[in-house]
């Protein structure tokens, strides 16, 4: 009895100290915030000083992609996977993400390695309203033990929930920041002794704008600049809180942005810099939100991670919000689903600091709605053919978010050296004809694998259909965004 009693604690002890050594995982994820909105990245008048130590404690990452608008983006980042790929509720591909409750996100893996998660903000994935949503596809319902936010933009109002609850129609946005904040901080206290995963994804930048009282007035950059500061200042409580419970030898802390910046909101569709700007910046990169070119899709990221991830590094590596999944897999000691594909890759040796390992091969796809209009490798981007108002990124194939200059077609294959030509102004593709062969190779193995505006890819998951596939992608109806009320529904 007593060897009995001796091996069932060993046992016990085991298994704590198993647990005790899984990391936590924090995201912290602001909406259409700009690749330049952050003062490490180049901002010349927000000041960001608690996201500048993260940079100088942790990694930046200058070539971090997500998705060029917000429910898509959420879909990538949960699940590890391009939002062509991911059922849908109904087999359609909506303009904001429905996602199938087939569908694995990360909060269900981290639940198998015993997590306790929980998200607090926008959510995005259960349809695009404040109130039409689909209560079964909520995040209590998408692996998340407890969720307090709201359900989607704030393109109106914000209307609070607290797991499945409405608590507050109409939250005074002002306050919203610093709530998530604050419940997050009590979540993370309350599951101090267990691993955690918590997603704070913030309700702003996006518009409408607003900030608190200590926050208001203070940005050279206007309320834009106001809202960034408090985000920044909240993401200090965050790691504030993480030394606190004296958790940071043993949590990772990942702050990035859903897309590039919303140019629509400022003078002239100008990269912002106006104090009367209501949308951010991307600096040296072209364009902003909705659009392929690598201000719509290339963000800021930082992960921080004392004694995990080394101080002060910066990674030029290709990696995006598909990796994520795989990658907290793999440091909580679970796996990726099996029985499905997943487009990310584990990039563990890259929060650790070994950039030389880095995949070389690694191919990032620009997909634009049902549209494939990119392809990058390396230092090259190829932007493939395509129309003017391509029918496969209807309802944004006349595209008003962008400034004109950038509402354009490409008759041929448009190949840019990223290295040389951040802004993606000048075509080398007749100096390199083997790197675009390469990449036209490349993109038409993905339109296989996961489809385009004209074909179903064999790899593209629906869960709705009896076990039966479309013939035909689910293309959008073409039509002017601008014409029509549910059409500006359809551009926030």
């Amino acid at each position: 009895m007593r060897h009995l009693i001796i091996v069932s604690c060993m046992v016990a002890v085991s298994a704590t100290y198993a647990m005790a050594e899984k990391p936590n995982f924090v995201i912290i994820l602001t909406d259409d915030q700009g690749y330049a909105d952050v003062g490490c990245y180049g901002s010349p008048d927000i000041r960001t000083p608690r996201l500048d130590a993260m940079a100088d404690e942790g990694v930046k990452f200058t070539n971090f992609y997500a998705q060029p608008i917000c429910g898509p983006s959420r879909a990538a980042l949960m699940t590890g996977c391009y939002p062509m790929r991911v059922a849908e509720r109904g087999s359609t591909k909506q303009v904001h993400t429905i996602l199938h409750s087939k569908e694995i996100t990360i909060a269900e893996i981290l639940k198998t390695q015993g997590y306790a998660t929980a998200c607090f903000g926008k959510w995005d994935l259960a349809k695009h309203s404040q109130s039409d949503f689909f209560p079964d596809l909520f995040p209590t319902r998408q692996g998340f033990d407890y969720f307090f936010g709201t359900p989607t933009s704030n393109d109106r109002v914000a209307n609070l929930y607290r797991n499945e609850k409405l608590i507050e129609p109409k939250a005074n946005m002002a306050t919203l920041t610093e709530r998530y904040t604050d419940e997050a901080i009590s979540f993370m206290r309350k599951h101090k002794d267990e691993p955690f995963f918590v997603y704070l994804p913030h309700t702003m930048p996006h518009t409408r704008l607003d900030a608190s009282l200590r926050f208001k007035g203070k940005s050279k950059r206007g309320l834009y600049g106001d809202v960034i500061e408090e985000i920044d200042f909240n993401v200090g409580r965050i790691l504030d809180a993480v030394h606190e419970l004296d958790l940071a030898k043993n949590t990772y802390v990942i702050f990035t942005s859903d897309n590039g910046p919303w140019l629509s909101k400022n003078k002239e569709h100008a990269d912002g810099h106006l104090p009367r700007d209501h949308g951010g910046s991307a600096g040296p990169l072209r364009s902003g939100k909705v659009s392929t070119f690598e201000g719509g899709v290339r963000v800021p990221c930082i992960v921080w991670g004392p004694g995990r991830v080394p101080a002060g590094k910066t990674c030029d590596a290709i990696v995006s919000t598909l990796d994520v999944l795989p990658t907290f897999a793999a440091l909580a000691g679970g796996e990726t689903p099996a029985d499905r594909v997943i487009d990310g890759e584990d990039i563990r040796h890259l929060f650790g600091g070994e950039f030389d390992k880095a995949n070389a091969d690694k191919t990032h796809f620009y997909y634009l709605r049902m549209h494939l209009q990119a392809v990058r490798q390396g230092k090259w981007k190829l932007h493939l053919p395509r129309e003017i108002e391509p029918i496969g990124a209807a309802p944004f194939s006349r595209n008003p978010h962008i400034p004109i200059a950038d509402r354009i077609g490409f008759p041929k294959p448009f190949l840019v050296d990223l290295e040389a030509d951040l802004a993606e102004t000048t075509d080398v593709s007749e100096q390199h004809p083997h790197v675009v062969k390469r990449l036209l190779a490349l993109a038409e193995s993905m339109r296989e694998d996961l489809g385009d505006f004209d074909r179903v890819g064999k790899n593209m998951r629906f869960f709705d259909l009896n076990g039966l596939r479309p013939t035909k992608p689910p293309v959008p109806v073409a039509h002017k965004p601008h014409s029509s009320k549910r059409s500006k529904e359809i551009e926030r």
